[in-house]
């Protein structure tokens, strides 16, 4: 039987010649998973011989790999904001760039039981991390995806938070005028853009999560319609009430603009780690 130092081997050669590059600790994550291993649990039994069982559960994950399915479903998780969140081709895989959105919204100044609305829940990730930071803080949250309110209804009980899923599109059927802060990861992408996405994101995450679809298509602004079609809806929000949406790659001045054009003022413009316009800071007038 081949020894773990063997199979990461192989792993890492079959997935440096991948593609799309992958990274070769990949092999590292899935061989892990299989054993139970945490990464330095398993360079330190890198002698260990596996079973034919344990051999044949590795070899289909990395199999899966190398068609391009995201590791993050492979492993049936993400870790958000320190905390590790069930996903599945239900949701979106949170990113890293969202936790500026978290964290612009940590910071701002509403009431100490602020009720928040998330629109767009995926798996919870925004939702869920916000009520466990603000513990005082009432959430709720809407998804128009049975599968999605499924994944986050399942994070919300392992990670021991409260949040209320409501099934709509966007804030429809929400009464917003007792809300302080709306926020928002929509669907921003607009389909043209998708030729150039990585087929690990276009062939496998929900396009439903990802493309702004006919609204998006037709906005000033890349993709920027539906933070449109959103900012109509929260024009229902109490005069004071905040908005935090994170946008897409050269969506801002869209995103200026409809601020003028309607009941807002932009406090705030937050770049991400590569220097992007990815969070809007707006509050009602």
């Amino acid at each position: 039987m081949p020894t773990v130092r063997e199979l990461l081997d192989q792993a890492k050669t079959a997935l440096r010649a991948a593609p799309f590059h992958p990274t070769p600790r990949e092999a590292h994550l899935l061989l892990g998973r299989v054993l139970g291993l945490s990464e330095a649990r398993l360079l330190s039994h890198d002698h260990r011989a596996l079973s034919g069982a344990e051999e044949a559960a590795f070899r289909s994950l990395l199999a899966r790999r190398l068609t391009g399915e995201p590791v993050a479903y492979l492993l049936g998780e993400r870790e958000f904001f320190g905390r590790p969140f069930v996903v599945d081709p239900r949701v979106l895989i949170p990113r890293p760039e969202t936790e500026h959105l978290v964290e612009a919204v940590l910071a701002l100044p509403v009431p100490g039981r602020a009720r928040v609305l998330d629109v767009g829940v995926g798996s919870g990730a925004i939702a869920i991390t916000l009520a466990l930071e603000r513990p005082n803080w009432k959430l709720a949250a809407t998804d128009a995806s049975p599968g999605a309110l499924a994944v986050a209804r399942t994070n919300i009980r392992k990670l021991g938070s409260r949040v209320g899923l409501v099934g709509a599109d966007l804030a429809g059927g929400v009464e917003l005028g007792a809300i302080d802060l709306l926020v928002s990861n929509p669907p921003y992408i607009a389909p043209e853009e998708a030729e150039g996405m990585s087929p690990e994101v276009t062939r496998f995450e929900p396009a439903g999560a990802l493309f702004a679809g006919p609204e998006g298509e037709t906005a000033a602004g890349r993709g920027a319609g539906i933070v449109g079609a959103l900012l109509r809806q929260a024009q229902d929000l109490r005069p004071g009430a905040w908005v935090a949406l994170e946008i897409g790659h050269r969506q801002m001045p869209a995103v200026r603009r409809l601020a003028e054009a309607g009941p807002w003022a932009l406090e705030q413009e937050i770049a991400d780690y590569s220097g992007i316009d990815r969070v809007a800071v707006l509050r009602r007038r």
